[in-house]
């Protein structure tokens, strides 16, 4: 598995995301333990989670609580691997997301999370996603107090914009460590995003970056171009997609969801896969 770094941590370029193992149509305990020690197995030494990553009313953590099972079972410490969780966006058990950013929520959220994660601190906290009825630089301000207070190591912000990343690095001190964006060959918009974390050295974490559960089937399908690169490396479509995500800025690191053990082992191979200048422009340009 080859390495990129968030902070001073080096991790593995390919990481994991848990959140189809909690939330509607997960897999069973056994089969969300298993995906994660293939993970695990394939190299994969970080893990992107969040409190909000459950399913129904009063399971609030579901996924860390998973995740630092499943840790304990395969004999690591949560320490030995970077479990990114995030706080501010909550899910009221009815299928919908809400948010919350007031900073008194946000510090004691990521209290909540060092304990189910069964940390002391917590390696990566991102704030999830921006409240309107909070100012941006309140919620920002308790997350440098959390880093200030060493509840957690490093911090990052989600959903954000060029603006927010500008703002969120200057109240944090030049501390930002890593933005999570949503980022696909479906979806692009956040490249300007990509591109400013590129000039700041910060890790560009995008989520969904096989385009999300419902879409990552029709991949194939949509993006005719990176179909036709697949075939000419003789890999997955996906192993492409995330190559080629790689390939775009030395701070990129996918975190494709995964429930199923296959999927992350694809997933962490894409480390492997070579493309050409010329196949990076066309993926780049389709």
């Amino acid at each position: 598995m080859k390495q990129r770094t968030i902070g001073r941590q080096t991790v593995s370029a390919i990481g994991l995301g848990g959140m189809p193992m909690s939330i509607e149509g997960r897999p069973d305990t056994r089969r969300s333990i298993a995906t994660i020690h293939a993970a695990l197995d394939a190299g994969v030494t970080l893990i992107d989670t969040a409190d909000a990553y459950h399913r129904d009313a009063g399971e609030v953590g579901h996924n860390e609580e998973l995740i630092a099972r499943a840790l304990r079972a395969y004999g690591r410490r949560p320490d030995d691997v970077l479990v990114a969780t995030k706080g501010g966006h909550l899910r009221p058990g009815d299928g919908s997301w809400t948010v919350n950013g007031h900073p008194a929520h946000l510090k004691q959220a990521a209290k909540e999370s060092a304990k189910r994660l069964d940390v002391e601190a917590i390696g990566l906290y991102q704030f999830h996603r921006p409240d309107p009825r909070v100012p941006y630089a309140d919620s920002i301000g308790a997350i440098r107090d959390l880093l200030d207070e060493g509840v957690i190591l490093m911090a990052g912000i989600s959903n954000a914009t060029v603006d927010q990343i500008d703002e969120a690095n200057e109240i944090l001190g030049g501390r930002l460590h890593s933005v999570q964006n949503q980022f696909s060959p479906r979806f692009r918009s956040s490249l300007r995003e990509l591109e400013r974390c590129n000039e700041l050295g910060i890790a560009f974490l995008p989520w969904s970056p096989l385009g999300g559960i419902a879409n990552a089937p029709e991949l194939s399908a949509q993006h005719t171009a990176f179909r036709d690169v697949a075939d000419e490396v003789d890999v997955s479509v996906y192993q492409v997609t995330l190559a080629w995500e790689l390939a775009l800025a030395p701070v990129v690191i996918p975190i494709p969801g995964s429930s199923r053990p296959e999927s992350i082992r694809d997933s962490a191979a894409a480390t492997d896969v070579k493309l050409t200048p010329e196949q990076i422009s066309r993926l780049s340009a389709a």
